[in-house]
């Protein structure tokens, strides 16, 4: 029986498509919180100064362990952070503009250390989507079972220590047990946080920092995002206005052919 050329070309890209789920499937965390609701983080794409301080948070706070090898400290300037405000305040990692935000910490350390790679930061907001990091990085506790001490409520058994923990203070969480109303079965549900020692922030000003630095983390995996969408927006006139003229110029061929 000879095989369809079309069918067997389908068939490899079903397949393929197939691996590729299951490879991204394989690769969610198994201790994601998917029962904790997310908040919406504030829209601070366009808001250069909120773009600006989450750059700051980014280089001084997580750019010790995790970096975005997909970004150049010179692109800072499209937020408006002059050449000499880099070089002086933002430029740790290496000594020249030009170069991307990498780290020096070598993978294996990293792993021996935390367990597990660090990942890179480049496009974490389209990965998890900008909702998913603002409501993670407010949702630290103290754990003193876990290793570095701290646990998440949205990531459960998270390796990844509380880095802005000064910033918001040391708080605990605080569970109770209940019934299910729809199977009956007890489960162990989250009650609320309680605030063991005070931050250098108040609440208010941590939930604004955080939503600062997402929004920084959004406008790093696509720089170009707000040039695109202008972009678009001028292309999608011109192909009315080419429409126009094709349809005219149509109706005007047509007229004397019946």
């Amino acid at each position: 029986m000879t095989k369809n050329p079309l069918l067997s070309a389908l068939a490899r890209v079903a397949g393929a498509a197939s691996l590729l789920l299951a490879c991204g499937l394989a690769a969610v965390p198994a201790h994601a919180q998917e029962n904790i609701p997310l908040d919406r983080a504030p829209d601070n794409g366009e808001n250069l100064v909120s773009l600006q301080h989450g750059a700051q948070l980014f280089v001084n706070y997580c750019l010790n362990c995790h970096s975005a090898n997909l970004m150049r400290f010179s692109r800072l300037q499209d937020l408006s952070i002059g050449q000499k405000e880099i070089e002086a305040n933002l430029l740790f990692t290496t000594d020249k503009v030009g170069n991307t935000m990498s780290i020096a910490m070598r993978p294996d350390d990293a792993k021996a250390w935390f367990g597990v790679a660090p990942p890179d930061l480049s496009v974490e907001a389209r990965a998890r989507s900008r909702d998913w990091l603002y409501t993670y990085l407010r949702s630290f506790y103290r754990d003193d079972a876990r290793p570095t001490g701290w646990n998440n409520l949205v990531f459960e058994n998270v390796s990844m220590p509380h880095v802005l923990w000064q910033l918001q203070g040391i708080r605990t969480a605080k569970f109770e047990d209940a019934v299910d109303e729809e199977t009956g079965e007890k489960v162990h549900r989250f009650a609320g946080f309680q605030q063991v020692t005070p931050g250098t922030l108040s609440r208010v000003d941590y939930d604004a920092a955080v939503a600062d630095l997402v929004a920084y983390l959004g406008w790093m995996s696509e720089p170009e995002q707000r040039t695109r969408r202008q972009l678009g927006v001028w292309v999608l006139l011109f192909l009315g206005v080419l429409s126009f003229f094709a349809w005219r110029l149509n109706a005007a061929y047509w007229k004397d052919i019946k």
